[in-house]
């Protein structure tokens, strides 16, 4: 019996199925910037770049700091000065501490956005399912769900996250992980009622009644007809919520209930440090944290602008694309000249209206003027 060998892949041929997946991936993420134009794509192309940076400055920090976030001392064991000046040394100063304020910049940038993408996993994760869950399945489960997260949502974001970061505390310890569960609390119930609304509208559609025809189990409709569909505002609504979570982040550490100084850099912490070191003409040891923390948050408040802008259908804008005709050769414009003046396009040409004019006629001329004369 002969046996049918299947064609090694080479040049040319169909890509595997995962190399599919992630060019489908990537062409998904560029559509954003490919659609764009004007004032969204200057604030989304901006914002990105400030994101990157950022980002990029998170995952090279032990490449690009100097010294360590809570280094005090050199190599050779002798003390930082403290409130030294920016000089050679120390780019942007010491602070009351010693802490070179450089570093402690560059190990916040690590640590805010660690804090930010945790929260938002765990945010996106519970405000998704349980929103799913309560548009589709509906009845008891719906009105208990909404009835908690309305009570979370109407406590002020701050006051909710310095609650939960002061139970968690005693429990968990005051690393980032703390801090990221603080912030998941405040964002969950926004991330739930824009999914349950959602669902509520598109579990009535026809594929999903077509889908229950052919039956289809509840989970399987949730989360392969249902899910792709419901969250298509989600991401412009995250990376608005990324921007808000640095400022709860920032306010946690001001105000004490944030990351432990002993656990990594803050940059709400240092500037609660720099608090009394204005009042004394020391600048820097509270001009950098802050302009960090400016300069993330414009960032992802532009990158969700944009993104709003190109993916929302009721602000959008379509560009209008120029068009140019081709000019017309010797021959063209000799035909064009020979065509009488009323067979040209855009002539206005009269209207038969099956006679003469009546207008041109005299009173008293013509057969009626025979016929009212006799």
């Amino acid at each position: 019996m002969a046996t049918v060998t299947q064609p090694m892949p080479g040049p040319g041929r169909t890509p595997v199925k995962g190399s599919t997946r992630v060019v489908r991936l990537l062409r998904g993420i560029a559509r954003p910037y490919r659609n764009s134009h004007g004032v969204g794509r200057f604030m989304l192309v901006t914002g990105t770049v400030l994101v990157v940076l950022m980002l990029l400055t998170a995952v090279f920090a032990p490449l690009i700091a100097t010294f360590g976030f809570s280094q005090v001392a050199g190599a050779d064991g002798q003390r930082f000065m403290n409130h030294a000046e920016p000089g050679a040394e120390h780019i942007f100063g010491t602070t009351t501490q010693g802490f070179d304020v450089f570093s402690r910049v560059v190990w916040g940038a690590r640590t805010a956005v660690t804090v930010v993408l945790l929260a938002l996993a765990f945010s996106l994760f519970l405000g998704v399912l349980l929103g799913l869950i309560a548009g589709f399945v509906g009845r008891w489960v719906d009105r208990v769900l909404v009835m908690v997260m309305d009570a979370l949502f109407a406590l002020p974001a701050l006051l909710l996250a310095i609650v939960v970061a002061f139970l968690l505390s005693e429990y968990v310890g005051g690393g980032a992980s703390t801090a990221a569960l603080a912030i998941t609390a405040v964002y969950v119930p926004q991330y739930f009622r824009v999914v349950r609304a959602a669902t509520v509208s598109a579990k009535e559609q026809t594929y999903v009644e077509a889908a229950r025809a052919m039956g289809a189990r509840p989970a399987t409709i949730m989360f392969r007809y249902l899910l792709t569909n419901v969250i298509q505002s989600v991401p412009v609504i995250a990376t608005l919520n990324a921007a808000d979570a640095i400022l709860t982040l920032a306010g946690l550490g001001f105000l004490g209930y944030g990351i432990q100084p002993t656990e990594a850099a803050e940059w709400g912490y240092d500037l609660q440090r720099a608090v009394s070191d204005t009042g004394a003409g020391i600048w820097w040891t509270g001009l950098y944290p802050g302009l960090a923390i400016v300069l993330l948050v414009m960032g992802l408040t532009l990158m969700g602008e944009g993104l709003n802008e190109t993916m929302n259908p009721a602000i959008r804008v379509r560009r209008l694309i120029p068009i140019s005709m081709p000019e017309l050769t010797a021959a063209q414009r000799t035909k064009a000249a020979q065509v009488p003046e009323r067979d040209r396009p855009g002539q206005d040409r009269p209207v038969d209206t099956g006679g003469e004019d009546r207008n041109s006629r005299e009173p008293g001329s013509g057969e009626t003027g025979k016929g009212g004369a006799a």
